[in-house]
């Protein structure tokens, strides 16, 4: 997937999810995607649907699905951290950790953080 690729879906991503209240987290291991959304149940699965129904897409697999008490990244309408991209101050696993700082869950922060163990050779 190029660059140009993902900064669309990016784009396209956070306009979707600001418009319905949802935020999250996207990282990127080449082709593999992890996502976690969260915000009103029906946006989520409204943009789940969404996504899932996107023909580049396949084997999409909820991990959890729960309600939450207080969002992870309340302040991101998607952030994003390509796994083997690491930036200037860091490597990254240390970007991803401090993407994943927020996440009070220890499955769904482990999640992330394996996934980007894997993805970040």
């Amino acid at each position: 997937m190029s660059k140009q690729e993902l900064d669309e879906i990016l784009r396209v991503s956070r306009r979707n999810n600001q418009a319905v209240g949802v935020t999250g987290l996207l990282i990127v291991g080449g082709r593999r995607f992890l996502q976690a959304l969260e915000g009103p149940s029906e946006s989520v699965m409204t943009t789940y649907d969404r996504i899932k129904a996107d023909d580049r897409h396949f084997a999409a697999v909820i991990l959890s699905d729960r309600e939450i008490a207080e969002r992870s990244f309340s302040e991101w309408a998607m952030g994003y951290q390509p796994a083997g991209t690491p930036r200037a101050a860091g490597t990254v696993a240390s970007d991803v950790a401090a993407l994943i700082a927020p996440i009070i869950d220890p499955i769904v922060h482990a999640y992330f953080e394996e996934f980007a163990k894997k993805h970040a050779a």
